[in-house]
């Protein structure tokens, strides 16, 4: 009911707000036996953690994570794994000279309205700080999918502003500031931050992400779709506005005879659907584009009202991303994990015997 958990077999359920004293997550449904360590699951929060560079928020978090519970000798039990990570670099005074005004582009409105009140400290609870549990719990799945099902996932900007790659080059994606795959992007991207954090601006990007050597059958045909369920992932990301699946809003110029998918015993010759038919994984890469939003909260005085219902100006000082598309990328991978995992459990338990009239053909 009140919307903080993910997923059914392997559900994973978060708590706490942004300038707290924690936040954290309650993993519930992983298969006993994986080896797992805080080490595991360090290395994707140090990608997404705040500070790693001057394009991101200067907010000083080392993003720590503490296994409470659901590892006994470095192995998981069967049980629920509670995860933590202390917050410990608040700055709350940042936010007092905003806590009766509404930010456009932020929850602050909506908060109020639905609560009757708000935690106005970095937006308590709708705070992007939130997405460091989701982060945490999709290493565990993340490790779980790699090991025992060979399942890749990676994510990468795409475009900034204006500003695309051109090149896919897998090993730069972790060379440079952006997860970007095209070096020389990489460098207009910083060009382009430099100058756009001078004018107190943000501006929107765009993250790919691809999931390799999928199994086949995971979703179902009607609600709980697999690109259904990755879109909502998707769209519980702060800031996330649109997901696309394999050619995505292109379907919209295509004809029938160039968007269907052949296959041939030698495996399909195109991926126009993303890795996704009638709502069931074809065994091909999953492709997932989303599309993020500029920054809410930047220097540029905006007209607003207070919660007493006057006319304000806005200006929002402190510690912000001016593209919170960069540190999207770690995010976006972690809800992909979370949502193929879950779907794999899912089909484990009910067609876990089922026997094809056929192998699978390759993606």
């Amino acid at each position: 009911m009140a919307g903080s958990s993910i997923g059914e077999c392997f559900r994973v359920s978060t708590f706490g707000e942004s300038h707290g004293p924690a936040i954290g997550c309650i993993i519930d449904g992983c298969p006993p036996g994986l080896r797992l360590t805080p080490e595991d699951i360090q290395g994707d929060l140090d990608r997404r953690r705040p500070g790693r560079s001057r394009h991101t928020t200067q907010r000083q978090e080392k993003d720590q994570v503490e296994i409470l519970s659901g590892v006994f000798e470095g192995v998981t039990t069967g049980t629920p794994i509670g995860l933590l990570i202390r917050n410990t670099d608040q700055r709350s005074q940042d936010y007092s000279k905003i806590k009766d005004q509404f930010r456009p582009g932020h929850a602050d409105y909506t908060y109020l309205q639905k609560y009757g009140l708000r935690d106005y400290r970095g937006g308590g609870r709708s705070s992007a700080r939130e997405t460091a549990t989701r982060v945490a719990a999709g290493a565990v799945a993340r490790k779980f999918l790699k090991e025992r099902l060979g399942v890749e996932i990676l994510a990468w900007l795409a475009q900034m502003g204006h500003v695309q790659a051109q090149t896919f080059d897998a090993p730069e994606i972790v060379r440079n500031d952006f997860f970007c795959p095209d070096a020389l992007a990489a460098e207009r991207m910083a060009e382009f931050l430099d100058a756009l954090r001078k004018e107190g601006d943000s501006i929107g990007a765009r993250v790919d992400a691809r999931v390799s050597h999928m199994p086949v059958g995971l979703g179902e045909p009607v609600f709980d779709r697999l690109e259904a369920d990755i879109a909502k992932a998707m769209m519980s990301i702060n800031a996330v506005k649109a997901v696309a699946m394999g050619d995505g809003f292109a379907v919209v110029e295509q004809r029938g005879s160039q968007h269907g998918d052949v296959l041939t015993p030698a495996g399909f010759q195109s991926n126009h659907a993303g890795g996704v038919l009638g709502g069931i994984s074809s065994g091909q890469d999953l492709l997932v584009s989303v599309a993020i939003k500029p920054t809410s909260s930047i220097r540029i005085p905006r007209q607003s009202m207070d919660i007493h219902g006057q006319p304000t100006e806005v200006v929002t000082t402190g510690r912000h991303d001016p593209c919170v598309g960069i540190r999207a990328v770690p995010i976006v991978e972690a809800m992909l994990a979370l949502t193929v995992m879950d779907h794999w459990m899912r089909h484990r338990a009910q067609n876990g015997d089922v026997k094809p009239p056929l192998p699978p053909i390759s993606g």
